[in-house]
């Protein structure tokens, strides 16, 4: 019986410590300057109320990532198979490219970002996107980089390259992608 109520009471204290009082929806936004925030009018670039320009640029997705410093006709995306950091051998030349760039240009810094399928847990697919990108960072600092201009990180499902349950999309979202920043 006493297990049962230090349970219960354990399992309510749990409870109460992941409570919060802040409402999510509700953020208050203040304009110091007095005059009324709108949201900009899409596809124009100005506000509704006012026809102020907004200094918010819209985001050019036909831009490359030939636009950031890197390699030119490089891939910047490495595959792997189903459960796997293991880079395979199709990508050692991606790797040795990129590789040879940053060596090139030490001022350049580059995030390796490891992603997964949608099949398996979140923390699981975390730790095995983390894999990735870690294996690809391994590989260029053999290959000569500094450890300084490589970072690892794991987006582990949350940002599939495609969408759908299918083999094809879950072979193009098992990927590390080369960023540089």
């Amino acid at each position: 019986m006493n297990k049962r109520v230090f349970l219960a009471v354990a399992l309510a204290a749990a409870l109460a410590g992941c409570a919060s009082g802040v409402k999510l929806d509700d953020v208050p936004v203040e304009d110091k300057q007095g005059t009324a925030v709108t949201t900009p009018t899409p596809g124009t670039g100005t506000t509704p109320s006012t026809g102020a320009t907004s200094r918010v640029e819209p985001v050019d997705a036909t831009r490359g990532a030939t636009d950031i410093a890197g390699p030119n006709g490089v891939g910047r995306i490495v595959y792997f198979d189903y459960d796997s950091n293991v880079i395979k051998p199709e990508f050692q030349n991606v790797i040795e490219a990129h590789a040879r760039f940053l060596k090139a240009n030490g001022s350049r810094h580059v995030v390796i970002e490891g992603h997964t399928d949608e099949r398996g847990g979140r923390e699981y697919n975390l730790a095995l996107g983390q894999r990735r990108s870690e294996a690809v960072r391994r590989a260029l600092e053999l290959l000569g980089v500094k450890d300084s201009q490589v970072e690892a990180v794991s987006f582990g499902k949350e940002k599939p390259a495609v969408p759908g349950n299918d083999e094809t999309a879950f072979a193009r979202n098992r990927r590390a992608e080369i960023a540089y920043r």
